[in-house]
């Protein structure tokens, strides 16, 4: 399985992105994490990160892009991946489809969490509060959300048209939303590489919850 996690702040995207690599045992690919690790190593990538963040300047998507093509070539022999932190926006989702195309390793899943604001602020207040961080304000909060909506959330319709997005309700406990994207990626993981890609269909399970109970 190749799949690529989209969700906003709070809804659980590394907890289940860590649940479906290890599930499928595939690389968790982190982009966070890829950049610390090529920062602790002092690759050549690494080192133009390094003197981007001395310079208090943002990454540049290239510099991502060529990690993430590295990680995509390493994982290409495990048998797939779950891309963890990018895309964020529509200019990253495109170039990264390029990427995938020209290794084979396009995604499969467009795994989108889907979460309701208020309860995210709930989460997300409370996570600040148990790890003493002062810094995540209610009003820092929904700036984060206001950004997420406006220039994440258009490439969820893009993923839906390329037949390949898979909606879940995040709002439930961890173990249930666990369930339930298990489920749905085990029954589609024979036939993803089968169906070509302009036959296929986004899949909505936001309203099977209850189908699921408690686990």
């Amino acid at each position: 399985m190749r799949v690529l996690l989209v969700a906003p702040p709070g809804a659980g995207k590394g907890t289940q992105g860590a649940l479906i690599a290890t599930h499928f045992n595939v690389p968790h690919i982190a982009t966070g994490d890829l950049l610390r690790d090529h920062v602790a190593r002092q690759t050549p990538l690494g080192l133009a990160v390094r003197a981007h963040l001395d310079r208090g300047e943002l990454v540049p998507d290239d510099i991502v892009l060529d990690m993430v093509r590295d990680a995509f070539l390493e994982a290409r022999d495990q048998g797939g991946y779950v891309l963890d932190g990018m895309p964020r926006n529509m200019a990253q989702a495109r170039a990264l489809y390029q990427v995938g195309k020209s290794l084979e390793m396009t995604a499969n899943v467009a795994l989108h969490l889907k979460a309701d604001d208020d309860e995210l602020i709930r989460r997300l207040l409370a996570r600040a509060a148990l790890e003493h961080r002062s810094d995540d304000t209610e009003e820092v909060i929904r700036r984060r959300l206001a950004l997420y909506h406006e220039v994440t959330y258009p490439i969820v319709e893009w993923y839906s048209s390329r037949g390949i997005l898979v909606s879940v309700d995040a709002m439930r406990p961890v173990a249930q939303v666990a369930h339930q994207v298990l489920t749905a990626l085990e029954s589609m993981s024979t036939l993803v590489d089968l169906v070509p890609e302009n036959a296929r269909r986004s899949i909505d399970l936001t309203g099977l919850g209850a189908a699921f109970g408690d686990c």
